[in-house]
């Protein structure tokens, strides 16, 4: 078969949730399946030397690259429904979108779709006018109902689609994200931390936090939580500092008021962008993570963090419990004063810190890449004509 992918995802050039998700998993099937041809749909207006490099040890891979300004071939793709991609990249018997985006494809070809959550229909208002109409137009709802089959990364992000948008659960695939094997335990004097800690000028004990900064990602009640950990006055934890890791995002002002505001602000680091590079090393150098967020529809960090042994506190809302499991400790995430118990818990006890540590590093071996490429191979090969398995 020919199987076109569009990486418009990739066009930030940044390593996010999409991000990660799109190229863990198609390296992995790249590797796997070495029987179908896959073509690569990548438009870029601005040439923003997208890393493509880890396509090219595949001979069945290629990549097409158009220069089409992306305002004019959305309002095509919106209003016209033209043109077809599958046709730009010489014809596909599945056209793959591994993210939501404008798009129009022949009526034989076989579109599949990736859910990654519902965040902009469950929290709209965390979401920028710019953000709203952008889905607005891109009618994820209309998209999902026209794919063949739609690959949702959580059972939670599938409930959500067929209680939302009432799509029939027989035509959705849970095809959970796996972790990059980067992400690992280090040795506490691996050269690596010792470099990232002096780049960041980070403090011997910390509690890390690493995402965007926006009301979704319940920040306040981080630092909220933080503030009655230190007026706590335990003795052991006098040290111990907040490290809010990321980038402001939309409506991030509460958040930095309340650092701002905070009586232990000389405390409450703010490293801003992390090298993804660095990302590992910082959970690894981490006393305990925190991802109390209101909503997500997998959860990278919170997985990340589990799989370099770093203790992690987290929501027991949507998607989070699938990922964490008992590997971690789950909070409501309306309730700050859980958040703190939790804190002063995992950081005070070492048997139980200890124990969240082997339960975590258990938890993230079960989220492979390869597992997740076997799933949605097997879900390309149902609409071949052949009906077998490329993929052993």
């Amino acid at each position: 078969m020919r199987i076109g992918i569009d990486l418009r995802c990739l066009a930030s050039g940044r390593r996010s949730g999409v991000e990660e998700y799109a190229v863990g998993l198609l390296q992995s099937l790249f590797r796997l399946d070495r029987e179908n041809e896959f073509v690569l749909f990548l438009n870029e207006w601005r040439d923003e030397a997208i890393d493509l490099s880890w396509t090219e040890p595949f001979p069945n891979v290629s990549v097409k690259r158009f220069r089409i300004p992306n305002k004019i071939l959305n309002l095509s793709l919106w209003y016209l429904r033209y043109p077809k991609l599958d046709r730009l990249i010489g014809g596909a018997d599945i056209f793959f979108m591994p993210n939501i985006n404008f798009c129009a494809v022949s009526t034989r070809t076989k579109l599949f779709v990736t859910a990654h959550d519902l965040s902009f229909e469950i929290c709209p208002e965390t979401f920028s006018v710019k953000q709203r109409l952008w889905h607005f137009f891109v009618d994820p709802k209309g998209l999902f109902r026209r794919a063949h089959r739609i690959f949702s990364v959580s059972k939670s992000t599938r409930d959500d689609l067929v209680f939302r948008y009432g799509i029939d659960p027989d035509r959705i695939e849970v095809v959970l994200s796996g972790v990059d094997p980067r992400f690992h335990a280090y040795d506490r004097n691996d050269a690596k931390m010792l470099a990232v800690k002096e780049k960041y000028d980070l403090p011997y004990s910390f509690i890390l936090y690493l995402g965007a900064f926006e009301p979704r990602k319940n920040i306040v009640a981080i630092v909220r939580a933080y503030n009655a950990l230190r007026r706590a006055r335990h003795p052991e934890l006098a040290k111990t500092a907040l490290v809010l890791a990321g980038v402001s995002g939309w409506k991030g002002r509460e958040a930095t008021w309340e650092i701002e505001h905070s009586p232990f602000r000389g405390n409450i680091l703010l490293p801003g962008f992390v090298e993804d590079s660095d990302k590992a090393a910082l959970y690894n150098l981490a006393g305990a993570f925190v991802y109390p967020s209101v909503y997500e529809g997998f959860g990278f960090p919170a997985l990340e963090a589990l799989a370099c042994g770093t203790p992690v506190i987290a929501s027991n809302s949507s998607s989070l419990p699938e990922v964490i499991g008992n590997a971690g400790v789950l909070i409501d995430p309306h309730r700050p004063d859980e958040l703190f118990r939790a804190l002063e818990s995992v950081l005070l006890d070492r048997k139980l810190r200890t124990g969240l540590r082997e339960r975590g590093l258990a938890r993230a071996k079960t989220f492979t890449w390869d597992a997740s490429a076997k799933k949605v191979s097997t879900a390309f090969e149902s609409v071949s004509p052949n009906r077998h398995s490329v993929i052993e």
